[in-house]
């Protein structure tokens, strides 16, 4: 990759974990069903970092797409991330809804189709939590590690967006960019709080710090919202190694510019341009059909 040249990139080399997980390094996806899309996933390891801690998953058949930046050192970060990516594949893939009802939902909910597929994502992502937590809680050498974790679902007229901590979801609709979720970290607070303006916190000592990951706690709060789906969405699913270096505006000028592949493989590099001081994700999906 042009503008890519660190150590070692996650393009150049295999991945290793202590257990098998689904890792693509790139792959373009067009599933046949009601709704097309077009998605692309890309991971770096950046220009400062000697191995990789994120992970990320492309599912076409469940148009499901999941981003997660691990932390916790060399093997506990990738370790945590592909806990996450993996039980939230599983637990959608089987379609699972015991335990899925929190305290403050109430039964009949389940029968809203809408409702089932918002329960289930949460408790993917709260199962996949508790397994971090656990594994770090069993083996000391995993004492620490947690993942941020967004994810976006797409499902018949709907999307899903769903996120602890700060990696973020983008959404590219009539040429205009959002950013569709809220960190949850000490910076955002301050500035939602009108502590600091968005220019200091790019340089504030405490921009690493988030407020809510999978794996600190034994359980999370997940936030996730519904959106209805056109034709031409154009959802952006990034690690903080990306928007830490790339605004929003950007992301959007390159996914009106470009397909999804050649958007992501530029955006990985214009960050690794401008530093690459941590390891860099992108995923995007591109809705060509609604059916």
């Amino acid at each position: 990759m042009g503008g890519c040249k660190g150590p070692e990139t996650a393009l150049d080399r295999p991945f290793t974990c202590p257990e098998p997980v689904h890792r693509l390094v790139w792959a373009i996806r067009q599933p046949e069903s009601a709704v097309r899309i077009t998605s692309c996933g890309m991971t770096d390891v950046g220009l400062k970092r000697g191995h990789n801690e994120d992970n990320y998953l492309i599912n076409e058949e469940l148009n499901l797409f999941v981003v997660a930046d691990g932390m916790g050192g060399h093997v506990g970060g990738e370790y945590a991330s592909a806990i996450a990516v993996n039980t939230v594949e599983e637990i959608v893939t089987s379609l699972e809804v015991d335990g899925i009802v929190s305290s403050d939902a109430d039964t009949e909910d389940l029968t809203d189709p809408v409702e089932v597929t918002r329960h289930r994502l949460s408790h993917a992502i709260r199962l996949a939590g508790r397994r971090i937590f656990e594994k770090a809680r069993e083996q000391p050498e995993y004492h620490g590690m947690g993942t941020t974790a967004v994810v976006v679902q797409i499902d018949g007229a709907n999307a899903y967006v769903a996120h602890v901590g700060d990696s973020r979801v983008y959404l590219l609709r009539d040429g205009k960019v959002e950013q569709v979720t809220e960190d949850h970290s000490l910076i955002a607070e301050k500035i939602r709080h009108g502590l600091i303006t968005e220019e200091e916190a790019k340089t504030h000592r405490m921009r690493n710090v988030i407020t809510r990951s999978l794996g600190y706690q034994e359980d999370v709060e997940v936030d996730l919202q519904v959106r209805a789906v056109r034709r031409g969405d154009t959802y952006l699913l990034c690690s903080d190694g990306l928007s830490g270096h790339v605004a929003g505006e950007e992301m959007g000028e390159m996914m009106v510019q470009h397909g999804p592949q050649a958007a992501a493989r530029a955006l990985i590099e214009l960050a690794c341009d401008r530093g690459g001081d941590d390891n860099i994700t992108c995923v995007i999906a591109r809705v060509d059909d609604v059916g």
